[in-house]
């Protein structure tokens, strides 16, 4: 059969269109964001990331073969036990590296830490255990940070970076992919964080997570933040039961899948409301920017202390938070190694 020149165009542009729709997992966000109000989405006045959260959607089967790099989604039907819901010191100095020594980019060795030359816009006066005092120190960044350069930011002494991943059940932070390959490329021991939204089942919100943050034997364990969020659309406050519940779902799903035990990160009116006494087999990760830990935590060991939201270093351009690790440098190694 013949075929009409107006035919003949038409599939000749069907067959461009399909050569030239092979897009990467970082130019496409895999699900149409939805109303949810969280942090990465109501904070204001940072840098503008590359890439706008729900700019580019795709059919459901495409969606699952561009998160397909992450790794698959464990059976919840194994860990859910959320009911559906409504929308609702060592005191010794740091090792030192001058400006003109490169990182090591290979992390299965024992790595140089770095030590800390941050400054700080506001800063506090913590006493004889000031930040410091401690050895080995980090940072934790989101796409407000904007494009970091960093080789020198670790080389200002960040040895180690916590990195906005997601929130909720369907929000992708859009520098996520790019801060996770360029962390390691410049030899930062990195982990992935997610911010809770307590109106969403904790299972749907593990499987989010562990479908965008790739299963990397180097990284850090997952972080789950779990902390009120004034700026939510879920205004509804849960019963301490629940607050604990889910995040023991949700930390139970990512230690099956991820092989490391999470770390919970918390502020002080969250955790005294709902995780003082809880959840002890669990590493803590403290924020603390008017004192030390153990005043705002009493009898809770933890493992990183943030104690700065008003950081700012070589690298990045803004304000950045700032943290440290509560062992030596030895203990941080001797932490890693567990770790792997």
């Amino acid at each position: 059969m013949r075929l009409s020149i107006l035919t003949a165009i038409l599939l000749g542009c069907a067959s461009l269109a399909g050569c030239a729709s092979s897009a990467t997992p970082e130019t496409v966000l895999a699900v149409k964001p939805s109303r949810e109000t969280t942090s990465s989405v109501a904070k204001g006045g940072g840098p503008v990331p590359e890439v706008a959260v729900g700019e580019s959607q795709v059919k459901a089967d495409d969606a699952q073969e561009m998160l397909a790099w992450a790794g698959p989604v464990p059976d919840t039907h194994v860990f859910e036990t959320v009911t559906k819901q409504s929308a609702v010191p060592a005191e010794r100095p740091a090792d030192t590296a001058t400006m003109a020594e490169m990182p090591t980019q290979r992390l299965g060795k024992r790595s140089r830490v770095y030590s800390q030359q941050f400054r700080d816009a506001h800063p506090i006066n913590f006493g004889k255990r000031a930040p410091k005092h401690y050895q080995v120190h980090g940072v934790d960044v989101s796409r407000w940070q904007g494009d970091i350069d960093w080789m020198k930011l670790r080389t200002q002494g960040a040895n180690f970076a916590f990195i906005k991943a997601t929130d909720g059940g369907d929000h992708l932070d859009p520098m996520f992919q790019k801060n996770w390959r360029r962390a390691k490329e410049a030899g930062i021991r990195r982990g992935a964080y997610h911010f809770f939204y307590w109106c969403r089942v904790a299972s749907s919100q593990a499987e989010w997570f562990i479908r965008n943050v790739p299963k990397d034997p180097d990284a850090l364990p997952p972080v789950i933040d779990a902390e009120y969020n004034g700026d939510s659309a879920c205004k509804k406050r849960l019963s301490r039961e629940k607050y604990v519940e889910k995040i023991r779902v949700f930390a139970e799903m990512l230690e099956r899948h991820y092989g490391k035990r999470p770390i919970i990160y918390t502020a002080p009116d969250f955790y005294e409301d709902n995780l003082s006494g809880e959840l002890k087999q669990y590493p803590f990760w403290l924020r603390s920017v008017a004192a030390h830990p153990s005043k705002r935590y009493p009898n809770r060991r933890w493992l990183f202390w943030q104690y700065s939201g008003s950081g700012l270093s070589h690298g990045v351009e803004g304000r950045i938070d700032l943290n440290v690790f509560s062992g030596s440098v030895n203990d941080w190694h001797n932490w890693l190694n567990g770790q792997s």
